[in-house]
Formats: structure tokens, sequence, C-alpha cells
């Protein structure tokens, strides 16, 4: 947010002693209790801006930026936005990351002596939004806080964090040396991309690249024992041990945090936040920040939003159910019964081909999960609970649909969801008596509730709906009793109601007419009995208007019992639209049901890319086996012969088989998985001053810190962004790493023709390549693994194929055929990280030849601190004259 600006600080300042109006003082209090945000004041049918807070909105928002009068001595700068246009521009800010205080008038101007009575009514900050205007529709804007205690050596780290458009609470606790807790924290944020940030003032560990926008507050918001009280208080429990909660600290500390910020920015309670999960560090499939861009999840490494495996999957007919799938692709489950339980409920849904009925009457479902948080926060439209309505009478259709995919008694995922889709009659009976069919979409305009709702209501409303008839029978009267056949019986916003006489039958007004107004060519008249219906007409519809407000603020107390029920509702209509999406999917394009065993295998038969199999026409099936016995695959193959491709199928289709899909193979069993990693592509990262090859290495540490035997690794080129000696040297070394003491199940893929030899010393590495044909000058790729190493890199075929100019090209081929002719240099690459000889050999021995007999038993034979100088001065001759 943005700091407290300089000329309402000053302002602030100097408003006790300096002349300011009444409005201006009002506003400089107001302000003054939120000096990092904008504040929007309203006034009359605008919001209005003041000094830098105007400045700063009318640069990012392009409105007029005005000065009108003074105050304290100063210009009141100013710039404002209609009302009714205001949650537009609150989105535009939100997305930049600023905060904004919205002040309305809450007192009545007619009596008011000074300015109207006005207060904060609401908060908006990029972590605390509700609004369906505001929000994505189909992605988690979460709150975060993070607490951190440093003790000696030990970090440790403590993460809640909350979706306050669905009421999730989540908590998460880590220790460990700072550098281990840094780098698990950056995977936990990237992971949970929350919108907003909550640090403690003076906090400063971690503050490398934050990932959201960071808002700090005062330290003692995360005093760690209030923390657990307030959770206490907030689930209505007298222990969180039913959570999973005990023995957390920092934790506490950024719940604690976390609650006080959400309940301030809304104003009041959190009532639809009545669950708290635990999040252990053994729970989810690990996947770092480079994993979850290099292969596409949600986000294409450009930063678009297709094609990413989301946007292929998401056939979800409506919100929830998409905002699930996203949630469990970043989300895979280690517990493979949960996948199993997804796979079985898919299977059912396919076999009772119930999907193309589950999905149409899914599309008539309505956002009921950011409803409930909406009533909850009591700032649901009448509009929503129309839709609400509309969606719940949906239930029992659902249900029966649901009912016939599954044998009743069973115990499974389908007969959960049937259960969580039970109809709540009291509260479906409640609305469709209250709302009207299509209600108007604000409170304030009236047209809310249905007829024989409310007797009071009902009747302000004839009054107010039967005054043209009642105007119409008086004018009728009035003619017959006063003989004036062009009388009218009319109505305007400035007089009210009158009866109009022109002056030619001016004589004929009788006594009980009142003047009103006197025009040119006539006279207007009130009468007692046209002014009683005037004072009864009139206030009817402010009256009627005051009712409905009444009896909607009453209606949404009614709803919130239901708050529990409408979310397990909620709940149960996200799942099963994201079985029937992940379900029609897999019908459509011919994928199988995954098989999860408990030894460590990852064996696949045809398997296809799911984003590039729907990218073009004819994709090449390939298979992938590794076991216990067969832990990596060195791949070999042409540039553009899709290596990537292959690395890229493994892991997707590891993941969709732990996120309960089907996948896009012909059979596919996959043993225990714990993280995937992967080091694909390269690109410099030159705000942090890291090179290609430094963020390279960089990725490759993780890696090799991380990996366990229950790992899939990815390792792409590794060592290219170096000199070949280096990079050779780099890749051979991590590959043996991987298969000595990870054990991790990888695919390598290089150029290094050298690193096929591998598989001579290390049994568990096998050599594939991805197979291509050359004819005469060009090349033509077979996309299709084989067993074995690749012959050759066909690097020259491949940049013909670029564009490269043909002179280009063919000076490379007579340079080449020249390097092939020649031995190889003999002169020995510098190493700037050399290490001493015995390491060398001892480190690889068989990459070396060997040195000269006479030459190393001189060497031996030398003991230098037994020689004299003259002695040590022979000695250099000797082994002169043997290494020559």
């Amino acid at each position: 947010m943005n700091a407290p600006t300089e000329i309402n600080a000053a302002a602030l300042k100097h408003s006790a002693t300096e002349k300011h109006t009444p409005m201006m003082v009002q506003y400089l209090r107001i302000k003054a209790d939120y000096p990092t945000m904008l504040v929007f004041y309203r006034m009359g049918d605008f919001y209005e801006l003041f000094f830098d807070d105007a400045e700063k909105a009318a640069r990012i928002l392009g409105i007029t930026l005005t000065a009108r009068g003074a105050s304290g001595g100063n210009p009141v700068k100013m710039a404002g936005v209609p009302f009714h246009s205001l949650d537009g521009y609150l989105a535009k800010l939100v997305k930049l990351g600023e905060s904004c205080a919205i002040c309305e008038q809450i007192g009545d101007p007619a009596l008011s002596k000074g300015p109207v009575e006005r207060k904060v009514v609401r908060v908006v900050t990029p972590g605390t939004l509700t609004d369906s205007d505001l929000l994505p529709e189909k992605a988690e804007r979460p709150l975060l806080a993070l607490y951190l205690i440093n003790q000696r050596k030990t970090v440790t780290a403590g993460l809640a964090w909350l979706s306050l458009a669905s009421g999730a609470l989540r908590l998460m606790e880590f220790s460990g040396e700072q550098r281990a807790v840094e780098l698990r924290l950056s995977h936990e944020l990237e992971r949970i991309a929350p919108a907003e940030i909550l640090r403690a003032d003076g906090a400063d560990l971690f503050e490398a690249s934050p990932i959201a926008h960071t808002q700090r507050v005062p330290e003692w918001h995360f005093d760690v024992i209030k923390g657990h009280q307030a959770l206490l208080e907030q689930l209505s429990v007298a222990t969180l041990t039913g959570f999973g909660a005990d023995g957390l600290g920092a934790a506490f500390g950024a719940a604690g945090a976390l609650l006080r910020y959400a309940q301030s920015t809304q104003g009041r309670g959190l009532q639809h936040v009545r669950s708290l999960t635990c999040e252990l560090e053994n729970e989810f499939i690990g996947l770092d920040a480079a994993t979850r861009r290099n292969l596409e999840l949600t986000e294409t490494i450009r930063g678009q939003e297709s094609p990413t495996l989301f946007s292929l999957l998401d056939g979800c007919r409506t919100a929830m159910g998409s905002r699930l799938l996203r949630h469990w692709l970043h989300h895979a489950r280690r517990d493979q019964a949960v996948a199993r339980s997804r796979h079985e409920a898919i299977e059912a849904l396919a076999q009772a081909d119930a999907c193309g009925g589950l999905s149409a009457t899914l599309a008539q479902v309505p956002d009921i999960e950011r409803i409930t948080t909406r009533i909850a926060l009591l700032s649901a439209r009448p509009r929503d609970l129309a839709s609400l309505r509309d969606g719940l009478k949906q239930l029992p259709a659902l249900r029966q649909q649901v009912a016939r995919c599954f044998i009743p008694g069973d115990s499974c995922l389908l007969h959960e969801i049937h259960d969580d889709l039970a109809t709540p009659e009291a509260c479906l009976d409640l609305v469709t008596r209250a709302i009207m069919e299509e209600p108007s979409a604000m409170v304030r305009d009236g047209g809310v509730f249905a007829r024989g709702f409310d007797a009071e209501l009902d009747e302000l409303r004839a009054l107010s709906e039967n005054a043209g008839q009642f105007l119409v029978d008086l004018e009728t009267r009035e003619r017959a009793r006063t003989g004036i056949a062009n009388l009218r019986v009319e109505y305007n916003k400035v007089h009210g109601f009158y009866i109009e006489v022109t002056n030619g039958q001016a004589d004929k007004v009788p006594d009980d007419y009142r003047r009103r107004q006197t025009l040119k060519n006539c006279e207007r008249y009130i009468t007692p009995e046209l002014k009683a219906f005037e004072d009864k007409a009139l206030s009817a519809q402010d009256r009627a208007l005051a009712r409905e407000k009444m009896l909607y603020d009453q209606l949404l107390a009614e709803l919130a019992p239901h708050i529990g029920c409408l979310q397990t509702i909620a709940r149960g209509l996200a799942q099963i639209d994201t079985l029937v999406a992940l379900a029609s999917h897999a019908l459509k394009n011919n994928w199988c049901a995954p098989q999860l065993v408990s030894e460590p295998c990852l064996t696949i038969v045809e398997g296809r890319h799911p984003v590039v199999e729907n990218q073009i026409e004819r994709f090449i099936a390939n298979d992938c086996r590794l076991s216990n016995d067969r832990r990596l695959l060195l791949i070999t193959g042409p540039n553009m012969g899709g290596k990537s491709t292959f690395m890229r199928q493994v892991a997707l289709i590891t993941l969709l088989a732990y996120i309960g899909s089907y996948v896009p193979a012909t059979q596919a069993t996959i043993g225990p998985i714990d993280r995937i990693f992967t080091r694909i592509g390269a690109s410099d990262d030159l705000a942090n001053g890291r090179s290609t090859f430094m963020v390279e290495m960089t990725e490759s540490a993780a890696i090799l810190n991380g990996a366990t035997e229950h790992s899939l690794v990815l390792m792409d080129e590794v060592g290219r962004g170096t000199s070949t000696f280096d990079g050779l040297a780099l890749a051979w070394a991590i590959a043996r790493h991987l298969i000595e003491s990870s054990r991790s199940f990888t695919l390598f893929a290089t150029h290094y023709f050298e690193l096929t030899q591998l598989p001579e010393t290390h049994p568990s590495a096998v050599n594939v390549h991805l197979s291509a044909v050359e004819h005469k000058d060009s090349i033509v790729f077979l996309h299709a693994v084989q067993e074995g190493p690749a012959s050759q890199s066909y690097g020259l075929q491949v940049a013909q194929l670029a564009g490269v100019p043909p002179a280009v090209i063919k000076a490379a081929r007579k340079h080449l055929a020249r390097l092939e002719a020649q031995a190889l240099d003999t002169t020995p690459q510098l190493d700037l990280f050399a290490a001493p000889a015995e390491e060398v050999e001892e480190a690889a021995p068989e990459a070396y030849a060997p040195a000269d007999d006479g030459l190393r038993d001189a060497l031996a034979a030398i003991d230098p601190d037994a020689l004299t100088p003259r002695e040590a001065l022979e000695r250099l001759y000797e082994l002169k004259r043997l290494a020559a």
C-alpha cells in the first residue's frame, strides 16, 4: 500500500490548529484511520478523493483532477467517480495492488445540522475480495499471513491463509536452517499463490522478490497465544485437536493476524469461516516454481492462460468446479487412496453414461460457494438470492442422476457427493417465498420481495401503484362538480400534485381550491382531498423502500443458520462438476484408468502429451518404462526430435494419475511419487543478477538437494550454458549423483554423446533416443522413442529448417568436416573450479587417459621437503626431459 502522503500527513498534523471546513475536518479524521489506503468519500452521487489520494487516483484511473476552494490554507485537490461506477474502478485499483476504504453517508441529510455522518463501511484489499465483479471467476485470491520465529540457528515459519470468498482457512508450519526454510517458503508461496501477504512490522527475513502485495501490520497482531484463542473463538470449539493443530506455534500467530485483518476489512465477523485444515509437508506431491512453469499447468511459459493443462481439462459447467480443478492440479495428493476413489467415480460416471445429463443440469447452477460467502458477510445482492433459489431447485435432479451411478449402501466418493447434495427445504422455501422471480439489481431500487411475503409492504405498494387511477377518478369528479371541461389533475417533482385551470375558467373555481402556482395562461390549485392523498402517496414509496431494506436485512439474518449446509452443497457440486469434466474429457480422447501401486515403478504404454495431442493432427505415442533396476533414461536425439515433449508428457501423465484423472495412454502403472522436478529450457534473470547458466545451476542444485528415491526428475540438456568440457563434466557428475545418491526416476536428455557410455558403468541407466531419418541434406523427425543412443544430433539440418542462410550452413559443413578429421586438441582447458588431482582421479578415473609410466614413477620418487635447491632444479630438468 502507498505510504502516508506528505500533504495528508501535513493536513492531519495541523488539523487541530489550522482552519478547516467542518466537512474537511470529518474527512481528515477518517483518513487518519486509513493513512495508507485510498479513501473514497461519499458526497451525493459521487465518491470523492482528496489531496494526494486524488492525485494518485487521477493518475492511475485516468480521471479528472480538480482543485476547489481551500482548507487549512491549501487548495483542496479533488477527483471523483460516480457511485454507480465504483466497482469498475475498484477492480482496476485492486489489480494494481492498491487498497481502498469506502466511506458512506450513514446519517440523514435532512436531520444533520453539520456534515452528514459518515463512516468507512468496507475496505477492499487484494486479498479480501468477495464481490463477483472484482474476483476472477475460476481462481482463488487468498489472503496469507506469514510469521517467522528466529531461534539461534533454527527458523520456524508459520503460514495461515484464507480464501475469503469460500471461507477455506488453512495452516502450515515448518522449521529448519534459514536457507532451507527460505527455499521451502518460496515453493509454498508459489503453490498457494496469495493475492496479499501480511507481515509483521520490522520482519526482515525472506524479503527477496515477494510474489504478491505485502501489507505490514503491528507485530503484536502475531501473538501466538492470542492467535490460538482467536481460532478457538472463530471455530466455536474448546480445542483444536480435532483439526490436527496440536503443537503449532508460529502458525497460530499468523492465524491471529490473518483473522484480525480479515474481520477489520469486512467490518463484521466471518460467519462462513467454520473449519480449519492443517496441511502437512508430506501431504502433496512437491512441485517447485520451475516445475509448475515448465509443465504449463495453469499458465503457459509465455504467461498466457491457454493452451495449458487446466484450459484443456476445464469442461466444468460451474465456476466452483473450475476452481476445484485448478486446486487439484496444484495440490496432487500423495495418498494413492484419494486418487483411486476419483478414478472409481470417473469409471462409474462413464459406465452409467451420466456425463451428458449431469453437465446439462450443472449448467443451471450458480456459484453457490461465493453467494454463501456474501450472505455471511451481509453483502449478497437480490439477484444473488434469486440465483441461489434457482440453483437449489436443481438439486433433486442432480441427486437422482448421481444415484444412478452407484449401488445404494456402497461407501464411495459418489455416495458422499450424493449425500452432500440434499436439498435444504427450509432455506429453499424461505428464498422462494421472499424473492421476486426477477428482482431488481439493488435493494435501494425496490422491487425485491414477492407479493404476499409481507402484508405491510403489499399495502404500501398498492398505495403507490394505484395513484394513477385515483387521479383519473378525481379529475372526472372535479370536472363534473365545477363544470370546467378542460380541468386537469397532474403531478411534477417540484410542486407535487395539483389541479390546473386555465385563466378563462378561473371564475368557476370553487372556494375550497387553494392556489399553489400561477403561470401565464393558467392557475394551479390544491384541495384538502388532493393534499391528503399527496401526503399518503408520496410517503408510501419511500416507506416501501425503507420496508424492503429492513426486510432484506432480516432475510439475510434468517439465512445465516443455513450457511454451513450451503457450503456442504457447494463442495458437493464442485466435486461432481470436476469429476464429470474429467470423465467427459477421458471418454472423448480415449484416456485410460491408471493403476497406482505400492512398488516403485513408472510404466506407460503408448503415452501421449495431453495438450500437444490436441494441437496437432497426428501425435506419435511412446512408451516409458522405469523400475527399481532401470532408474535413469539417458535420452539423446536431434533438436526438434521431441525429447522435451516426451519428458513433459511422462510428468503430466504421472501428475494426472495422482489428481484422480484418467491419463492419455493405453496403459499406465505408477508407483509412489513424492516430488516432481524439472530442469527444462533456459533463460536469464537479469533483474536478480543471474545469468542463464546460473539459473540452470540453481535449479539443478535444488533438484540434487531435494530429490529422493520416490521423486520423478526431468533434466533437459544440463551444462549447455558453459564451455563444452565444463558442461560435459557437470552433466556427467549430475547424472551419476541422481543414479547413485538420489536414486530418483530420471529422464535425462543430453547432446553430450560422451554420456551415452554411462550405462556401461551404471546398469540402472539406459540409453534411449528419439529417431530421425536423414534424406540428402534434410531431416525427417519420426518422434518415436527407441532403445539405444542416437547416432548424431543433426544440428546443421535443424539450423537449415530454421532458415539459417545457405552460405552459413555450407561454411558450417566444411568446418564440421575439418573438426571431425582432426584429433581433439590436447591443450587442457583451464578450470576455475579444478579440484586437486587425486580428488579428480578418485571422482572420475575413467574420464582421463593414464599418464606416462616413467614420468609418473619419477614424480612419485620425489620428496620435495628433502631436496636442496640444486637437487630440485636437477629433478625439474629430468621431469622436462621425460615429458618431452
